[in-house]
């Protein structure tokens, strides 16, 4: 059996403000920035998680709600969702913080993956995650759907096969 690791040991949250080399001719942050900090944000949770050096297999979804204006604050948010052997899918909050009012509004989220990989590159085993809060129970029930989904569309997977997929439709 493998380690057992509870998700709040994931948590990684960082902070930037929106500066003008951040953004595009409207003044909004540029969505490639944001996906870098996302991406560094959600690499944390992951190492933190496994303790391993990751790498990034995918970003399964982003949504760009609204966007971040020049001199907004981003706050980033982001927990391992679940860990499959060696690889492990962060979900990802982002928060923007008004620097005039103050007010905190969410504004995006985005659900990453990674590997672990050991000091040349091939995948490892990852601990276990325990999901404790309902959210987490969740997300980490929807981590292996989407994760049956991302298999069946990368033709790694019958469609017969994935059982929390199929049972949704009956």
């Amino acid at each position: 059996m493998r380690e057992q690791k509870f998700a709040k040991d994931t948590f990684a949250s960082t902070s930037k403000i929106v500066l003008p080399n951040d953004t595009n001719t409207l003044g909004n942050l540029m969505g490639g920035q944001l996906l870098n900090w996302m991406d560094i944000n959600a690499a944390i949770s992951a190492q933190r998680h496994c303790r391993r050096v990751v790498v990034t297999a995918a970003v399964n979804h982003v949504s760009f709600d609204r966007p971040i204006k020049l001199g907004d604050i981003v706050t980033i948010e982001s927990k391992v969702t679940r860990s499959f052997s060696s690889s492990m899918e962060t979900f990802l909050d982002v928060y923007v913080e008004n620097h005039r009012t103050g007010k905190r509004t969410k504004c995006n989220e985005a659900i990453y993956s990674f590997v672990a990989v050991d000091q040349v590159g091939h995948p490892i085993n990852v601990p276990e995650l325990v999901p404790e809060t309902d959210l987490e129970k969740e997300r980490f029930a929807g981590a292996l759907r989407r994760r049956q989904l991302g298999l069946i569309l990368a033709k790694r997977m019958k469609p017969e096969d994935a059982t929390e997929l199929k049972a949704l439709f009956e």
